[in-house]
C-alpha cells in the first residue's frame, strides 16, 4: 500500500491549524477556533487509526516480522559521504503506536478545552499553540533521521514553553516556562553531542542506516575509540539519554515538571502526562538496538529510572496541590518505563522489558490524561488546586468521580484495569533481571496506590459536605443535584471515552504488535506472580482510606510523627534549593561575577582607554586643520625645506 498518499496529512493538518489560527484566529475565528482545531485533529486521528489498522493488520508484517517502512524520504541537506539530513516518515510498531497515542490524546484535550477554556481572551491562540505542539510531537515520532528528530525535539520544547507560559500575566507561569526551557536546553546539549558522536562513527544520520552500520561494519571502531577509558559508543548513547532524561523529567533533571503545572490543566494532560514527557522513553526505544550493545549505558537507564520512580512517589505522598501530585506521579511512571527498558534484552523472552515499557507508555497515556482532565474538571468547579478546598465532591461530580476512580485503580495496578497488565509485565521483567530493582519497584507500586487514593479520598470523600467553594461557584441547586456543575458535555465526553479506554486497553495482546525486533512476543499472565503487586496496591489503598476518607487528625499526627522525613519529602528533598545554591552561590559568584568584572574593567576598560587616547590625540592635532590657506602654505613650504635638508644630509 502507498502510505505516502495520506500519511503526511497526519502531522500537516495540525500544522495547518497552527498557521490558520495563529495568523487569523483572533481576528476572524475568535469563536470558532476551538471547533476548527478540533475538527482538524479529528481527521488527523482518523488517519492515524487507519494507518495503524493498515500497518498491524494488513501489510506491516512480512514473514511473521513487522517491518520498518520508510513511507516518505526527502534529502534536505547532504554532507560528505552518506551523511545527510533527511526529512521523512518512518512506520514501525512504536512510531505507529505513538501516532495513535499523540493524536487521540490531543483530540481528547481539544474537545475538553472547548468547555474548560470557554471565554478565554486568547482562545484562538491557545488552540494554535496546541496545534503546534501536536505537529511537533507527531514530527518527532515519525522522524527517519536523527537530526530530524533533534529539530522536532527542539520545536516540542518551544511549543511546551508557549503553553506553560500561556498565562503570561502571571509571574509564576512566566518563571515556570523559563525554567522548563532552560533545564531542557541543557539536557538537549547532551543530546546534540550524542548525535554528533554516533553520526561520526556510524557514518550516517539516518536511523536505520546508523543502527545497521554500528551493529556491523563500524562496531569495532566505535567500541575501541575511547575517552577517559569509556568507549565512544557509551559516551554517545549516554549523551543521548541525557537529552531524553531532561525531556522526560528524570532525576536529577526533573525540577521543571512540577512548576510546569502553571499552564492550563488540559495542557498538562497533553504535554506533561501522555506525550512530551514520554519522548525520552521513545528516544531510548528508537535507538534500543544500540543501547543493548553497551550494558553500562543500560545500567544508567535502569538506575536513573528507578531512582526517579521511587523519589517521585515519596514526594507525591506529601504534596497538597492536586496537579503537583499528578506531576510527580507522571515522573514516577516514566521512571517505570525507563527502568523497564534498562532491564530488557533485545530478542526473545529477554525483550519483555521493552514490550512492557511500550505497553505502559500506551496505557499510561489513557489513565494519566484522564486523571489530569478529571483534576481540571475539579479545579474548574472549585477554582482551587489545593486539597484543603475540596472534599465530598462525588455527588456533585458523578461523571468525574467515577472516571477518576477508574484511573486511580488503573495506576494503582488493580485488575482488570489497564495499568495492572502493563505494570505487571514491567515488574515481571525486573524480577527476572534484577531482584533489587524488582524490590524497589514493588514498594513503589504500593506508594503509588497510596498517594493516588490519598488524592481520590481528599477530593471526593473526606468532608461530610461540599466545600464552601463548591457552594459559591455552583450556579443553582438544580445543577448541584444533577452534576451539571462539573461542566458541559464537551468536558464530560473525553472523561467517559478515556475511562472506557482505561478499562479495555489492558486486554490488548500488546506483545503481538510491539516488540524490539518486530517478532511478536507471547507473554503469559502469571497469577501467582500477581499476588504481591496486587497486595501492595490494595494495602496502599486501604491505608489511604483509613487516613483520608473521613475528616480526622490522623494526617497531621502522622506528618508530625515523621518529623524531618516528612518535611524533607514535602520540600522535594530540597533539590530545587540545591540547584539554586549551585547557580547563585557558585556559578554566579565564582564564574559570573569574575566574568562580569573582566568584561566591565578589562574588556570595556580597554575599549574605553583606546577611545580616550584617540580623543586626546585628536584634540592635540586638531589645530593643524585650521581651515586657513596661509597656514597650509606654511606647512607645505616647511615640509619642503625639511625634506631638502634631509636630502642634502644624505647626499653628503
Amino acid at each position: 500500500m502507498n502510505y505516502s498518499s495520506y500519511i503526511a496529512l497526519i502531522p500537516l493538518l495540525p500544522l495547518a491549524g497552527f498557521a490558520l489560527l495563529g495568523l487569523f484566529g483572533r481576528k476572524y475565528f475568535k469563536q470558532s477556533s476551538g471547533i476548527i482545531g478540533t475538527l482538524l485533529l479529528l481527521v488527523s486521528t482518523g488517519l492515524a487509526l487507519y494507518t495503524a489498522y493498515q500497518y498491524f493488520f494488513v501489510n506491516g508484517k512480512v514473514d511473521g516480522v513487522y517491518q520498518s517502512i520508510t513511507a516518505i524520504k526527502y534529502t534536505w541537506l547532504s554532507f560528505s559521504g552518506n551523511v545527510s539530513i533527511d526529512m521523512g516518515i518512518i512506520l514501525d510498531p512504536i512510531s505507529v503506536m505513538m501516532l495513535v497515542v499523540v493524536t487521540f490524546v490531543s483530540l481528547m484535550v481539544h474537545i475538553f478545552s472547548l468547555g474548560y477554556m470557554k471565554g478565554e481572551e486568547r482562545f484562538a491562540t491557545y488552540y494554535a499553540f496546541l496545534a503546534l505542539f501536536t505537529f511537533s510531537m507527531l514530527g518527532l515520532v515519525v522522524s527517519t533521521n536523527l537530526f530530524q528528530v533533534y529539530m522536532f525535539w527542539e520545536l516540542v520544547g518551544v511549543s511546551s514553553y508557549l503553553l506553560i507560559g500561556f498565562y503570561y500575566d502571571r509571574p509564576s507561569a512566566v518563571a515556570a516556562s523559563k525554567k522548563a526551557f532552560v533545564v531542557t536546553r541543557f539536557a538537549d546539549l547532551g543530546f546534540l553531542v550524542g548525535i554528533l558522536i554516533l553520526a561520526y562513527y556510524g557514518k550516517s544520520l539516518d536511523i536505520k542506516t546508523l543502527v545497521e552500520n554500528i551493529n556491523s561494519t563500524e562496531l569495532a571502531n566505535i567500541t575501541t575509540a575511547s575517552f577517559f577509558g569509556i568507549s565512544a559508543l557509551t559516551w554517545g548513547l549516554t549523551m543521548v539519554f541525557i537529552g531524553g532524561a531532561g525531556k522526560s523529567a528524570m532525576f536529577p533533571l526533573h525540577i521543571w515538571l512540577p512548576d510546569a503545572m502553571e499552564g492550563p490543566t488540559p495542557v498538562s494532560a497533553l504535554i506533561h502526562a501522555a506525550t512530551m514527557v514520554v519522548a525520552g522513553v521513545y528516544l531510548v526505544a528508537r535507538l534500543f538496538p544500540l543501547f543493548t550493545l553497551t550494558q553500562s549505558t543500560l545500567n544508567i537507564v535502569t538506575f536513573v529510572g528507578l531512582i526517579s520512580a521511587f523519589l517521585a512517589a515519596i514526594i507525591a505522598c506529601t504534596q497538597t496541590d492536586i496537579k503537583r501530585v499528578l506531576a510527580y506521579s507522571t515522573m514516577s511512571q516514566i521512571g517505570y518505563m525507563m527502568f523497564a527498558l534498562g532491564v530488557s534484552g533485545y530478542t526473545g523472552e529477554a525483550e519483555l522489558g521493552y514490550t512492557a515499557s511500550m505497553f505502559h507508555l500506551f496505557t499510561h497515556a489513557f489513565f494519566k490524561s484522564l486523571l489530569f482532565l478529571g483534576a481540571g474538571a475539579v479545579i474548574h468547579l472549585v477554582h482551587s488546586n489545593e486539597m484543603k478546598d475540596m472534599g465530598g465532591l462525588r455527588k456533585y461530580m458523578p461523571v468525574t468521580h467515577i472516571t477518576f476512580l477508574i484511573a486511580c485503580l488503573a495506576i494503582a495496578g488493580i485488575p482488570p484495569f489497564a495499568g495492572f497488565f502493563s505494570k505487571e509485565e514491567i515488574l515481571l521483567a525486573a524480577y527476572h533481571s534484577n531482584k533489587i530493582v524488582y524490590a524497589f519497584a514493588l514498594f513503589t507500586s504500593g506508594l503509588t496506590a497510596f498517594y493516588m487514593f490519598r488524592l481520590y479520598f481528599s477530593i471526593f470523600w473526606k468532608a461530610k459536605g461540599p466545600s464552601m467553594l463548591v457552594e459559591a461557584h455552583s450556579p443553582s441547586p438544580l445543577e448541584r443535584d444533577w452534576g451539571e456543575a462539573e461542566g458541559p458535555i464537551s468536558m464530560k465526553l473525553p472523561l467517559i471515552i478515556l475511562g472506557a479506554c482505561t478499562v479495555i486497553a489492558g486486554f490488548i495482546p500488546f506483545g503481538k504488535y510491539v516488540t524490539s525486533d518486530g517478532i511478536p512476543l507471547e507473554s503469559h499472565f502469571d497469577l501467582v506472580f500477581s499476588i504481591a503487586p496486587v497486595a501492595f496496591g490494595i494495602g496502599g489503598i486501604l491505608l489511604a482510606m483509613w487516613i483520608y476518607k473521613k475528616e480526622s487528625e490522623r494526617p497531621s499526627r502522622i506528618s508530625t510523627a515523621l518529623g524531618g522525613l516528612y518535611k524533607t519529602a514535602y520540600h522535594k528533598f530540597y533539590i530545587d534549593e540545591i540547584y539554586m545554591f549551585i547557580t547563585k552561590k557558585i556559578i554566579f559568584n565564582l564564574v559570573g561575577r569574575p566574568a562580569a568584572w573582566i568584561d566591565r574593567n578589562i574588556v570595556d576598560g580597554a575599549m574605553n582607554g583606546i577611545a580616550w587616547t584617540t580623543g586626546k590625540f585628536s584634540a592635540m592635532i586638531k589645530g593643524i586643520q585650521s581651515g586657513r590657506v596661509q597656514g597650509y602654505a606654511l606647512f607645505f613650504f616647511g615640509g619642503i625645506i625639511v625634506l631638502a635638508m634631509i636630502f642634502l644630509y644624505l647626499w653628503k
